[in-house]
């Protein structure tokens, strides 16, 4: 892959090589991107796939790089952030938003708007387009409780609508990982309510967020599933494994439920203790932990493996 033939074809667009993407993920670990850009535009974004596609280059899509680890070896051909498509509007009871848009700015605007049914979202720090693909939630509420419609960039550079129903919204999941397509973004329908009782729902939430999450430590969020009939972070404080550092990655004292980076951590610190938690907890009680942070990029090669 010729590197500086992919930034002559678009010489508008913010587009760096060997880039480090501990930068942008939010454990502050991850090895290098072989080309990442920051297409502004859906038309931007098309055209890049399309470049891909026709070129052989691999190719994938990150929203926020919240809820991600990203090995130690990076990723190679071209990583697209969608941050700068983060467009935000309302239009009476309709919220709609770009990919790379926040979803706490997402949630601001229905506030602001005295829109209610998103409080919910108002302390999920992930983009609108991650928390479509993955239907997050949080203290009762989920996307697909809300979530209208979203246009998908498909692999072959067609770009398709999708209706909730074709969703087919699960416990974190939704159609979108099965079919590998991008989501451009989002519209969630609410309804209108008095903006003092928005307002105070979702200062309860983040005052609830605030004590009981490791905010303060950079952390990839929930780093499990919550398994049926069980809650993940009481499995991993039963199994005495609450304070576990590995080697600059630790299970958070604050809530077991997520690791966090303490001391210049690297995604392989992350990914063995999330292996050796699934490990003791199968062992211990018989129940699999699925992880809900997605795991992407090569491992580092070590100098015997090259």
């Amino acid at each position: 892959m010729n590197k500086e033939e992919l930034i002559s074809y678009f010489p508008q667009s913010h587009i760096m090589l060997d880039e480090p993407l501990n930068k942008y993920t939010f454990t502050k670990t991850g090895g290098p991107a072989d080309i990442l850009a920051f297409p502004k535009t859906q038309k931007e974004t098309q055209d890049l796939v399309l470049y891909c596609r026709n070129h052989g280059v691999p190719w994938l899509v990150l929203g926020n790089a919240s809820n991600l680890i990203v090995r130690d070896g990076g990723i190679r051909g071209l990583v697209i952030m969608l941050l700068e498509m983060n467009d935000i509007t309302v239009e009476k009871n309709v919220v709609f938003a770009q990919a790379g848009a926040r979803l706490v700015d997402s949630s601001q605007a229905a506030l602001a708007a005295s829109l209610t049914g998103m409080e919910f979202a108002c302390g999920i720090p992930g983009s609108v387009g991650g928390a479509v693909y993955m239907n997050a939630g949080a203290y009762g509420g989920e996307i697909k409780d809300i979530f209208t419609s979203c246009d998908v960039l498909l692999p072959d550079g067609r770009i398709k609508s999708y209706s909730n129903e074709d969703m087919a919204f699960g416990y974190r999941h939704s159609f979108i990982q099965v079919q590998s397509g991008v989501i451009l973004n989002a519209k969630f329908t609410l309804k209108t309510g008095q903006k003092d009782f928005i307002k105070e729902r979702m200062d309860e939430l983040t005052e609830l967020r605030q004590s009981k999450q490791p905010l303060e430590y950079p952390s990839c969020g929930s780093v499990f599933k919550r398994p049926a009939g069980h809650y993940t972070g009481k499995l991993i404080q039963d199994a005495g494994l609450q304070g576990l550092k590995w080697g600059g990655a630790q299970i958070s004292e604050k809530h077991a439920g997520f690791i966090v980076n303490i001391d210049h951590a690297t995604a392989t610190d992350y990914v063995e203790l999330i292996a050796h938690i699934q490990a003791v907890i199968k062992k211990k009680f018989g129940v699999v932990l699925e992880t809900e942070v997605r795991i992407i990029g090569e491992s580092l090669r070590r100098k015997s493996d090259a």
